[in-house]
């Protein structure tokens, strides 16, 4: 790793990662620049690009939780999940197209998403996380990677807004007094083919553990999560690569069936 100081360091990986988003051309990692163990100055990386979308008009809607399963902290060599921005323009309503072209690597992933009905600025136990959430959507996430080939270490992904692409999100949603997030059943067909199920227990044992971490994080952040934020709480089953013209259908029990589209080559 060079010895530029770490302000400067900081800067080039923000206009790396921009300049791959901008261009639709994947980069390197940008490990040369923060190394693989500086956690904090990787979310600096994100807050500055989140910063340059902001100033250029983009809009908040909410986060989105990472590296919530075992098999891929392993996979990335850390023991904790990471968190990511959702904007405005990121979501996609039930059956709605996404345009393949805004995609540079696309994998999706079933996932429970919550609708924050109150603020979560103090510590929270399941019982206050749950009086929260005013509802929870059946969601897919489509993750997506500025770096070539997914050569990711924890500071490329966190660096890179949690390797957030876009999302889809269901239309209806139900209150926690009539399900539990951990007991979810979750099919992804593609082509009427399973490529992907799992279970709530997946998502750090429990989808509201995952929210957990996100509001006490948020709150070490400076940044604490308000009414009307929405979190995609973590993958419930094995992500599936995106190919052009996909279509796939979700279904999460007891919240329902969702169908992620995508545009053909080129679209």
């Amino acid at each position: 790793m060079t010895s530029t100081p770490a302000i400067s360091r900081e800067q080039a990986a923000a206009d790396r990662l921009e300049r791959a988003s901008s261009t639709g051309q994947s980069c390197e990692p940008v490990t040369d620049l923060l190394g693989r163990t500086d956690i904090d100055l990787a979310y600096r990386v994100q807050q500055a690009v989140t910063g340059r979308r902001l100033a250029a008009g983009a809009r908040l809607i909410g986060r989105k939780i990472g590296l919530t399963s075992e098999a891929i902290q392993s996979q990335v060599g850390v023991d904790r999940p990471d968190f990511g921005v959702l904007f405005a323009d990121m979501r996609y309503t039930d059956g709605e197209e996404v345009p393949i072209r805004r995609l540079l690597q696309p994998r999706a992933e079933a996932e429970v998403a919550f609708l924050l009905g109150r603020d979560l600025t103090g510590e929270a136990d399941l019982a206050a996380l749950r009086d929260a959430v005013e509802l929870a959507y059946p969601a897919v996430e489509v993750v997506d990677s500025r770096i070539t080939d997914w050569q990711i270490c924890i500071t490329d992904t966190v660096a890179d807004n949690a390797s957030s692409g876009v999302f889809v999100i269901g239309e209806h949603g139900l209150p926690l007094d009539e399900f539990v997030p951990a007991d979810t059943v979750m099919t992804m067909r593609r082509d009427g083919e399973v490529v992907s199920s799992g279970t709530g227990r997946a998502c750090l044992g429990d989808p509201l553990n995952a929210l957990r971490w996100l509001a006490q994080t948020a709150i070490e952040f400076g940044d604490p999560l308000r009414a009307g934020d929405l979190v995609l709480s973590g993958a419930l089953g094995p992500m599936v690569p995106v190919r052009p013209g996909d279509v796939f259908e979700v279904r999460i029990e007891p919240l329902g069936t969702i169908t992620a589209r995508f545009s053909g080559k080129g679209e």
